[in-house]
């Protein structure tokens, strides 16, 4: 019997069984029911009455452009803030840069349900109104990081010959960083806009706390549809999001080989 387990512990493909059973059960299968309910009716019968059902409906639609506009907003301003700081860190001192980053990350220990309503009451303490400002300050505030790392990640790890060799060759500091320093930092660029993009468009609780219910994305019209027992409905829906975050991977992908591709 020792013997059977450990020639099965030593093809090193028998480990990545526990992984694949994993993948299955809490990846393929949750899936694989989205795609089974959002295409079948109460009965099990296939139908598209449930995409039909979004098309029509007005305030589904609206809610869902508003909620791609909410997230382009967070992630533009997302990007706005995240950049600089990423960029002053990549040229400060390594522990000091270090040390900051680990300061920007450390709000991500803590429970995101907690994180907001910290920020509701930052905004009862200031007097100041819940609504879209308050739920695009409270977005920003969650996923700043998301933007930041991933471009502090590749600026520091760019080769700073480049740099010199564009200086050597005339460049001014404004052209250094055109022609040099913000190509190279594209993909992390890319990475930070769907790492942000993403949770930004399925949230729901953020909204829902932020402006005491007055303000509906679209993961909110999901978790209602669930929650009411729509599940048909409600699986369709989850299935319009998944294209979207789909698009936007394929996208970023492109993007990143294109880069490489000009840098090489």
């Amino acid at each position: 019997m020792n013997t059977q387990i450990a020639t099965f512990l030593s093809k090193r493909r028998n480990w990545a069984i526990p992984y694949t059973v994993f993948m299955f059960v809490f990846v393929v299968m949750p899936l694989v029911l989205i795609f089974w309910y959002g295409f079948t009716d109460a009965d099990g019968t296939l139908t598209l009455a449930n995409f039909k059902k979004f098309v029509t409906s007005s305030e589904a639609v609206n809610t869902f452009v508003y909620s791609i506009g909410i997230a382009v907003i967070t992630t533009l301003v997302c990007l706005l803030l995240g950049y600089p700081a990423a960029y002053i860190l990549s040229r400060a001192d390594l522990n000091a840069s270090r040390t900051m980053v680990v300061l920007f990350i450390l709000p991500m220990w803590i429970n995101i349900l907690i994180r907001t309503l910290a920020t509701v009451a930052l905004f009862d303490f200031l007097n100041l109104p819940l609504g879209e400002g308050a739920l695009i300050f409270g977005m920003v505030y969650n996923f700043l990081p998301f933007m930041i790392y991933p471009i502090y990640n590749t600026l520091q790890k760019m080769d700073t010959n480049l740099i010199e060799a564009a200086q050597d060759l005339g460049a001014n500091p404004f052209q250094v960083f055109t022609k040099t320093i913000f190509p190279l930092s594209v993909p992390g660029i890319t990475s930070g806009v769907v790492m942000v993009f993403m949770p930004t468009v399925s949230t729901f609780a953020i909204a829902e706390l932020l402006t005491i219910n007055n303000i509906k994305l679209f993961g909110t019209t999901v978790q209602e549809s669930i929650n009411n027992g729509m599940w048909n409905y409600g699986a369709a829906l989850s299935l319009i999001m998944l294209l979207l975050i789909g698009v936007t991977i394929l996208f970023s992908s492109d993007s990143n080989n294109s880069n490489e591709g000009g840098v090489l």
